[in-house]
C-alpha cells in the first residue's frame, strides 16, 4: 500500500462540492415540487415517467432497476407504492415467467401526464433557466462522460 495518493487539489475540492452541493439540491427541489404538488417522490415518478416512454408502457423489472440505477429490492418496493396506488401493474413476463414486468396503468398514465407539467416546470426553475440552454446542454454531455454507458441514460 506504497502507492502515491493524487489528493484533490484547492481548486478540484471546490469544484467537487460545488457538484455534490448542487446536485444534492436540485434532488431535493425537484422531489419538494412533487411531494407538495402531487404527493409523489422524484424517485417515483421518474419510474412512471420510464414506463411511459417504454414500448407498451412495459418494462422488466430488471430493466428497470437497471435503468433507474436502483437495486433491485429497493425498486420492488417502490414499485409495491405505485402498484398500491393502482398507477402500475405487475405480471410475469410472457416469454420468460421467472421474470416480471411492470407495466404502467390507464390511471398511472394519466397521473404521469398531469404530474409531467409540475416535473418539467421544476427542472425548468431549478435547473435550465439558471444555467441558460447552452450551458445546461454542456452539464449533459459532461455527464454522458461519468457514466459507463451513455445511451443507458435516454
Amino acid at each position: 500500500m506504497n502507492e502515491e495518493v493524487r489528493w484533490l487539489s484547492d481548486d478540484e475540492q471546490y469544484a467537487w462540492r460545488a457538484y455534490l452541493r448542487a446536485t444534492a439540491i436540485i434532488s431535493e427541489n425537484l422531489n419538494r415540487d412533487l411531494v407538495r404538488t402531487h404527493a409523489i417522490s422524484h424517485n417515483e415518478y421518474d419510474i412512471l415517467a420510464r414506463l411511459s416512454e417504454a414500448p407498451d408502457r412495459t418494462l422488466r423489472m430488471s430493466a428497470l432497476a437497471d435503468v433507474m440505477v436502483h437495486s433491485r429490492s429497493r425498486l420492488t418496493h417502490t414499485v409495491r407504492r405505485l402498484e398500491d396506488k393502482g398507477l402500475v401493474v405487475r405480471t410475469a413476463n410472457e416469454e420468460d415467467r421467472r421474470g416480471v414486468d411492470c407495466t404502467l396503468t390507464k390511471a398511472g398514465w394519466d397521473f404521469v401526464v398531469e404530474v409531467a407539467v409540475t416535473h418539467v416546470n421544476s427542472v425548468r426553475k431549478h435547473v435550465v433557466d439558471k444555467l441558460g440552454h447552452d450551458d445546461f446542454l454542456r452539464l449533459g454531455w459532461l455527464c454522458t462522460r461519468l457514466v459507463d454507458n451513455p445511451r443507458d441514460i435516454r
